[in-house]
C-alpha cells in the first residue's frame, strides 16, 4: 500500500525567530504538541555534531513510547527562510512506528509567518499494522499534528497558555456530547421508543394538534429532535447552533407551559432542564472564540 507523508501548513502571525525558537526549544515544543509528552536533547561533543534528542508519549493506563531522533540539519536562504530535517526511530515493539524522517520549514510573510511541516514513517507488524497506520493511525496522526499547531498559533498569536487551550478544548467536547446526547435521548426513548403518554398528553393539552393525530406529531418532533442533537457533532464550531438551541428551549418551555402548567412544579421539571441547556450554550459561545480549529490548516501540499 503506498503511504502518503503526513503534511500540516499554518499561518500564524509571528516573526519567524520566535517560531524558531517555540519549535527548537525542547521545553516549548513538548508543551503545545499533543504527540509528544516530553522531548529532551542530549549533550553534543561539537557544535558540528547533530543534536539528538529523546522523546516520550503518553498513551494511557500508564505506558508510554519512547525513542530518539536527530537533527540532521537545517538551512537558511537569505529570504529569511528557514528548513530543519530530522529523523525519528524507536527499538520499543509496541510502538507502531519504527523509523521515520521530515522537516519542518519556516516562511516568513507579511504580518507573519508560515510555519509547515511533513513526514513519513515505517510501521511494524506487517499487512496488519499497514491497514491499521492507513486506516486510523496516521489520520489521527495528521490531525494531532494539525490540533498541535493550532495550539502553538493560539500561544503565539494571543498569549494563551497551551493548557488552557486544552481545557478550553475539553470543556467544549463536553458541551457538545451533552446536549447531543439530551436532544437525541428526548427524542428517541419518550417519543419514538415508549410513546409516553405525558408527552402525548402534552401534545394535546396545547390544543394546535388533533387528538387523533398526536401520535403522529410525536413521532416527528423525536425525528427532529434526533437530527437536531447530530447537528451537534457536525456544526459544533457554530455559534448560530447554540443561539438557536436556546430559541428552540425556550419556544418548548411556552408549549409545554400552555400544554400542562402543573409539569413546572414537579421535580426535574422543563424549566430545570432549560436552564442547564441554556447555560451549556452561552457557556458554549463564550468559549468558541479561542479553541483550536484544524480546519484552519492546510493538509494538502
Amino acid at each position: 500500500m503506498k503511504r502518503k507523508p503526513i503534511y500540516v501548513e499554518a499561518f500564524i502571525r509571528s516573526d519567524t525567530d520566535a517560531l524558531w525558537e517555540y519549535t527548537q526549544d525542547p521545553k516549548k515544543h513538548e508543551r503545545w504538541d499533543l504527540r509528544f509528552s516530553r522531548i529532551a536533547y542530549m549533550p553534543r561533543p561539537d557544535e558540528a555534531s547533530p543534536q539528538r534528542f529523546l522523546y516520550e508519549t503518553q498513551i494511557g493506563f500508564g505506558l508510554s513510547i519512547a525513542g530518539e531522533g536527530e537533527s540532521v540539519g537545517s538551512h537558511v536562504k537569505e529570504t529569511g527562510e528557514r528548513t530543519s530535517a530530522l529523523k525519528f526511530w524507536t527499538d520499543q515493539p509496541v510502538s507502531l512506528i519504527k523509523k521515520g524522517s521530515g522537516y519542518w520549514k519556516y516562511i516568513p510573510e507579511e504580518g507573519g509567518g508560515r510555519f509547515l511541516t511533513q513526514y513519513d514513517y515505517q510501521t511494524r507488524f506487517g499487512m496488519a499494522g499497514t491497514w491499521f497506520d492507513a486506516l486510523i493511525f496516521r489520520p489521527l496522526m495528521g490531525w494531532a499534528t494539525a490540533w498541535s499547531f493550532e495550539r502553538l498559533r493560539l500561544w503565539l498569536e494571543q498569549g494563551m497558555d497551551p493548557k488552557l487551550s486544552l481545557l478550553r478544548s475539553v470543556i467544549q467536547c463536553i458541551i457538545v456530547w451533552t446536549l447531543a446526547f439530551t436532544w437525541i435521548y428526548q427524542g428517541a426513548v419518550p417519543k419514538l421508543l415508549y410513546k409516553n403518554p405525558e408527552e402525548l398528553a402534552l401534545l394535546k393539552g396545547t390544543g394546535l394538534v388533533p387528538e387523533n393525530g398526536a401520535s403522529i406529531v410525536l413521532t416527528g418532533a423525536g425525528m427532529l429532535e434526533i437530527l437536531f442533537g447530530l447537528c451537534f457533532f457536525w456544526l459544533w464550531r457554530s455559534k448560530g447552533l447554540f443561539i438557536l438551541n436556546i430559541v428552540l428551549l425556550l419556544f418548548l418551555d411556552v408549549g409545554a407551559f400552555l400544554g400542562n402548567s402543573s409539569l413546572f412544579t414537579a421535580p426535574f421539571n422543563p424549566v430545570t432542564l432549560s436552564v442547564l441547556m441554556i447555560s451549556f450554550s452561552l457557556v458554549a459561545i463564550l468559549n468558541q472564540g479561542s479553541l483550536p480549529d484544524t480546519k484552519r490548516c492546510i493538509r494538502t501540499r
